[in-house]
């Protein structure tokens, strides 16, 4: 009986530890190639322009604006309206198209809150730049303003630079130079070892450099918007006290706060129980466990778990959450918030991640913009 007890949890533990490494090789797999899963029904023209039919679903039918992008090529920008067709469809209304793109029924395409795919799509001139960082060149684009008030945007996990450019509008209303940086092991940064995310981890020194090279060209206050993974590199960027005086402010969507949290809320997510997440946590942070998922090293999840650091937090922060987020739970920003109401203000949108602005464009921009104009003096 002692020996089938003994293999039994053998046998349980095993299985634990699969899982676990499961969970940790998921979460930090290399980016992949944009998914195509979404199929035009058809298209349709009427005096107002043409309108898109697709399949209902609770992306399809959100509130907002967003943009399809076409497994051939180009993208479509689609309006806030939806318009039923039947149970099982929707049409959405065509208000911008690429040149020279031509939408049809059976196009595959994909659904996205990334609204500009390039600086010149939202209307910004931009150069194109390389950031030198130790993983080597990172494409970057700078759009010129105010020499002495740079905004730096950093993408989240699995994005590119072409989602921060909301947030790049409202630097450029309020007349900042931007940079709209990457970094390590995304499309468009360098690849570095087996290609794997670090959460953030030697991702924030990529970023870092991006901040020395606006110093050098004059920026005497350094703005920080990031995205998801973005925020949780700019809370490691402002809390290094070689920008002690530099950032002025923190502009925060949809951040992770605490990795094993999220972790655990991604878990739910994809129908496994939260407490899956925990046994994920030392093949990140264990180093030799660590390697045996692919990193370059252990990943210091601690460091980033701004609900257990709240007394660290020095720099005045705004975030922006959806309520209806499930990949980054807003209990999170909320905690943070009332640990630290004196540096912290929270603007809540019903959306879903990332998509605060696709919900509210406006309501979005007026915050933020109001918000840096009181704490950050020219």
């Amino acid at each position: 009986m002692i020996g089938r007890i003994v293999l039994g949890g053998g046998i349980a533990a095993a299985a634990a530890a699969g899982l676990g490494w499961t969970i940790a090789r998921r979460l930090t797999a290399p980016v992949g190639p944009r998914t195509f899963d979404l199929t035009i029904r058809s298209v349709e023209h009427d005096d107002n322009g043409d309108l898109i039919v697709l399949d209902r679903t609770e992306q399809t039918t959100a509130h907002g604006i967003y943009n399809l992008w076409f497994e051939h090529g180009g993208w479509a920008q689609l309006s806030t309206e939806v318009i039923g067709r039947g149970p099982t469809r929707v049409a959405r209304r065509i208000t911008g198209l690429t040149s020279g793109s031509t939408p049809k029924a059976g196009d595959r395409t994909s659904w996205s809150g990334i609204y500009y795919a390039t600086p010149a799509d939202a209307g910004l001139h931009a150069r194109d730049i390389t950031i030198t960082s130790p993983a080597g060149r990172c494409p970057a684009w700078r759009i010129e303003g105010d020499p002495s008030v740079w905004a730096i945007h950093i993408h989240g996990l699995g994005s590119t630079r072409a989602g921060t450019l909301r947030g790049v509008l409202a630097a450029t209303e309020l007349g900042y130079t931007s940079l709209v940086v990457s970094h390590r092991n995304t499309t468009e940064g360098p690849r570095v070892g087996t290609g794997r995310t670090t959460l953030g981890h030697t991702e924030t020194s990529d970023v870092d450099e991006a901040i020395g090279y606006a110093v050098r060209r004059g920026a005497q206050q350094v703005v920080l918007f990031g995205w998801s993974m973005g925020a949780a590199i700019a809370l490691q960027l402002a809390d290094h006290p070689r920008h002690d005086g530099l950032i002025a402010a923190l502009v925060l969507d949809s951040p992770v706060l605490n990795w094993t949290e999220v972790i655990k809320t991604n878990c739910v997510r994809s129908g496994l129980p939260a407490a899956a997440g925990h046994l994920a946590i030392p093949w990140l942070t264990v180093g030799p466990l660590a390697c045996a998922v692919g990193s370059p090293g252990s990943i210091p999840l601690r460091s980033f778990n701004w609900t257990a650091r709240t007394a660290d937090l020095a720099t005045p922060t705004l975030i922006l959450h959806g309520t209806r987020d499930d990949s980054v739970p807003i209990r999170l920003s909320q905690a943070l918030r009332d640990a630290r109401p004196d540096l912290v203000e929270l603007e809540t949108f019903d959306a879903d991640h990332t998509l605060c602005w696709n919900t509210d464009p406006d309501p979005w921009r007026e915050a933020l913009t109001a918000w840096l104009k009181a704490r950050v003096p020219r």
